[in-house]
């Protein structure tokens, strides 16, 4: 599947469609560094927060992992071990999360299972892979190439912070 198309950033309306959350989820996310947006943060009343690609692809995750009946105090434990394996190199896209409702698991590849908390049985999984390319298809339809809301950003790659 071609990569999506790259912009400045994409404001909170379009993230809050594309993720499937409020508003008011996703400045409390925001407000409390869960998933902070790394292209643009708020900078003082009246400033637009502008989240990555990236950004939007781990707040899917997010969503997912409430939906599925995680706390936040559990999903931020989650998030900080996927950043960290993005500092060591591992692609997000290549990360798997599974959870039994009361622990979760990253999973890299089929031999490593990282337990986050210690205790329970993975019964489920969420591949962020196809997250991602769930996020383009989307992106696409919301956006046709000719009407992206702040433009091409040429040759950027989707990276998550």
């Amino acid at each position: 599947m071609d990569q999506v198309q790259q912009i400045d950033g994409y404001r909170a309306p379009q993230v809050c469609n594309l993720v499937g959350i409020t508003y008011r989820q996703l400045d409390y996310w925001a407000r409390t560094g869960l998933i902070l947006p790394s292209v643009q943060p708020a900078q003082g009343s009246g400033s637009q927060r502008l989240y990555s690609f990236g950004d939007i692809v781990q707040l899917k995750v997010v969503k997912r992992l409430r939906d599925a009946g995680m706390s936040l105090k559990k999903i931020r434990t989650a998030m900080d071990i996927l950043r960290e394996q993005l500092q060591s190199s591992a692609p997000l896209a290549d990360v798997t999360l599974l959870s039994d409702g009361v622990s979760i698991y990253a999973a890299h590849s089929p031999d490593e299972v990282v337990d986050v908390f210690q205790r329970g049985q993975g019964v489920f999984g969420i591949a962020v892979g196809p997250v991602q390319q769930e996020l383009e298809g989307e992106i696409h339809r919301l956006f046709p190439d000719d009407a992206s809301p702040l433009g091409e950003m040429p040759g950027a790659e989707a990276q998550v912070t």
